[in-house]
């Protein structure tokens, strides 16, 4: 019988992209700027930005730190306001301990949340708007013609 829990979480390197590993016997305290994925299962203090990447904390990893990044997946600690731009998942033995800013929430029973949870609209994909011409000035009016005053007509009574 193997010895693997149930249930273990691997990294996703599905689909060629790249993503980095912190292990459980890894100590971090600063500041992290993440141009790919990102795992961390071990313990991270100061502050974590993967804008347009996905932010896992593994079963093992305690994070106290702002966390900004595109998706984050918690299965272990966060202490820290996160904000993320696509979704945040808060797995069941997870534990996340401040506000969250993100367009989509999950929060699998049995996970532990306190904070505030702000829900924003993703922004959509930015197409550039065709620069508005002037509208042209429109023709002038015609003169309005008057009937000629006659001499001797009587007026018309108001």
């Amino acid at each position: 019988m193997s010895s693997m829990p149930v249930g273990r979480f691997e990294p996703d390197t599905r689909g060629g992209g790249s993503s980095a590993t912190i292990g459980k016997a890894v100590k971090i305290v600063g500041q992290i700027f993440s141009r790919e994925d990102l795992y961390v299962d071990g313990d991270l203090e100061g502050t974590v930005e993967a804008l347009e990447h996905k932010l896992t904390i593994g079963p093992n990893g305690t994070v106290h730190a702002g966390i900004k990044a595109r998706e984050v997946v918690a299965l272990g600690t966060i202490q820290g306001n996160v904000e993320a731009a696509e979704k945040i998942e808060i797995r069941k033995d997870a534990k996340l301990v401040g506000d969250i800013k993100t367009a989509r929430i999950v929060i699998e029973d049995g996970a532990y949340f306190k904070g505030s949870i702000d829900i924003i609209k993703p922004e959509p994909a930015r197409v550039p708007m065709p620069k508005a011409q002037p509208a042209p000035a429109p023709p002038p009016a015609p003169p309005v013609a008057h009937a000629p005053a006659v001499a001797g007509a009587p007026e018309a009574k108001r």
